[in-house]
């Protein structure tokens, strides 16, 4: 796990990201609150989860599903509401499955099937986004833009998961009309799939360093990790 910083750094941060996503909604004309927070914790321990649950913070992020297994059993006492992020293997669905309150990360009609299947009956239905890759990059998961509305009608089909919305993780780039371009790319495929009838209210795009950018383009849910916990530290 990264080392995090202390709690009342975390706190302070978690307020900082707060106030910068308040006046993004005010920039951009939005309604206040009108843009979700998602703390993203991956590699982060327990305790720097805590000290952001004690600050306010109840929706958090993991990209890697044996650390959602670990911190769901760990926390379980809190009411937190788990959201996968990262790519998912079909292998991998049923913890996922059992345990998340959301998953952003969808690209495939396999995986929504297995998710479909895996998701307890005594839970609510799944929350799912349609992950979608708005740059074209090879190294990127995600469907292709051309195959979003067809991968949408499938996964809006299947019983035990809600479509909630779309989700991008656009390339790093120093270009704000670059990175805007990707962003209502996004935005224009969720309203060509709410004009089809289909009820998504979300939008999963913006980090820490593009968050005021995302919200003007439409953003409904904003996934930032370092400007709440800090840097990370990856193994070799």
């Amino acid at each position: 796990m990264t080392p995090t910083i202390p709690s009342s750094a975390i706190s302070s941060s978690l307020e900082a990201v707060r106030r910068r996503l308040a006046a993004a909604e005010v920039a951009a004309g939005r309604a206040p609150g009108s843009v979700r927070l998602l703390a993203v914790s991956k590699t982060f321990p327990c305790d720097a989860i805590q000290d952001a649950y004690a600050a306010g913070q109840r929706a958090f992020g993991e990209n890697y599903v044996q650390e959602l297994q670990a911190k769901g059993a760990e926390l379980a006492g809190l009411d937190i509401e788990w959201h996968f992020i990262g790519p998912l293997q079909s292998n991998k669905t049923r913890p996922v499955a059992e345990l998340a309150h959301w998953v952003h990360s969808v690209e495939r009609l396999k995986i929504a099937e297995r998710l479909s299947v895996q998701r307890p009956e005594s839970l609510p239905p799944l929350n799912v986004c349609l992950q979608v890759n708005v740059s074209g990059e090879a190294s990127k998961s995600g469907c292709a833009p051309h195959e979003a509305v067809a991968l949408a009608q499938a996964v809006a089909a299947l019983p035990r998961l809600r479509l909630r919305g779309l989700m991008c993780i656009p390339e790093p780039t120093a270009d704000p009309a670059r990175l805007a371009a990707q962003f209502t790319l996004l935005c224009r495929l969720r309203d060509e799939l709410v004009q089809q009838g289909m009820a998504l209210d979300t939008l999963s795009m913006g980090m820490s360093s593009d968050l005021e950018l995302a919200v003007r383009e439409g953003s409904t849910l904003v996934r930032v990790g370092t400007a709440i916990f800090g840097s990370r530290s990856y193994p070799a």
